[in-house]
């Protein structure tokens, strides 16, 4: 949140005529840090009025933040669970040779992973839409607080998985120890991580967007 004093500058400056550009160089140029004096610009709307329109801070209630809590477990849950499924898959197209494959391991994980799947996908689709709706209908939502640290939380750890993998991927193939087995659990691992990434990494473009208008 910006300071007090610098709000009440840049309102006044606003209200006074003077473009944001200008506004923003001068406070840069009196030792302003480049954050704080974005923050307090973003404070404000775009929108033209006699006098600055400030932009709308939604209210975070425990119920949201309850709500964006259970979405992104379900997430976590969900993508994991489907890594496994698709793992065991791999594991019985292409069998280790030094570890034969227990069937009933295998039974068990398959059924772990599918029963874990169809409670944790569905809850997570049915709150991502409940959440849509809402933020289609406020949108100061987008700003929550809540909702951009677990976006932002998940882009790092999907990212982090990501770069695991690929290094991984390369430490084996400069071992001489690639094998199908293992590229296709390197793509699973980085096909899910990426598709999570990207799709966030675009949601928090739209929320940069809504600072800004």
């Amino acid at each position: 949140m910006a300071d007090a004093t610098l709000l009440q500058f840049v309102k006044e400056a606003l209200s006074a005529g003077s473009s944001r550009a200008d506004t923003e160089k001068a406070l840069l140029e009196a030792g302003w840090p480049k954050q704080q004096v974005s923050s307090a610009l973003d404070s404000y709307s775009t929108v033209e009025f006699p006098i600055p329109v400030p932009i709308p801070k939604p209210q975070v209630s425990a119920r949201d933040a309850s709500l964006y809590i259970v979405m992104f477990t379900m997430l976590y849950l969900s993508a994991y669970n489907l890594g496994s499924l698709l793992f065991q898959f791999v594991n019985l197209a292409f069998p280790d040779p030094a570890f034969p494959q227990n069937r009933q391991m295998f039974s068990a994980a398959l059924r772990s992973s599918i029963s874990t799947l169809i409670i944790t996908f569905p809850v997570f689709l049915f709150i991502s839409s409940h959440i849509a709706k809402k933020i289609r209908k406020e949108a100061a939502q987008r700003l929550s607080a809540v909702r951009r640290w677990l976006t932002h939380l998940t882009l790092a750890v999907a990212s982090l998985i990501i770069v695991g993998d690929l290094i991984l991927l390369i430490n084996s193939f400069l071992a001489g120890e690639l094998s199908i087995r293992f590229i296709l659990k390197a793509l699973v691992v980085g096909t899910s991580s990426g598709a999570i990434f990207y799709y966030y990494f675009s949601e928090t473009q739209q929320d940069d967007r809504a600072l800004t208008r």
